[in-house]
């Protein structure tokens, strides 16, 4: 399992981003994906999970502002995240089955 995320950037408080994670391997759509995130100096966590048959939980952090999706036809997750923090800031990184971690993606919230 290879996974890449892209959609990163800068972006001012109250604005919007959408992450992609392409998903290369078999069986895409056995697997529960997730988004995790990690701050300077911070653990990295898992802000947000959608399972095979796509139920979705999301930290008490990002409730109601960000949502996790998947295109199993396109092998590819997404997290649309709208009204944007700058406690937001962090890299992301996209999860598979709760063991792969793909490289991740900057980021950074800021006027």
């Amino acid at each position: 399992v290879q996974l890449q995320a892209s959609g990163g950037g800068l972006v001012q408080p109250g604005g919007s981003l959408r992450l992609s994670c392409a998903f290369s391997g078999s069986f895409f759509s056995t697997y529960a994906m997730g988004w995790g995130r990690q701050a300077p100096g911070q653990q990295r966590e898992l802000v947000a999970t959608i399972s095979s048959d796509g139920s979705t939980n999301y930290a008490d952090s990002v409730k109601g502002r960000f949502t996790i999706s998947r295109d199993n036809a396109k092998n590819t997750l997404y997290l649309q995240m709208n009204s944007l923090k700058p406690e937001d800031t962090a890299v992301y990184y996209c999860n598979a089955g709760l063991t792969w971690w793909g490289q991740g993606t900057l980021v950074t919230v800021s006027s």
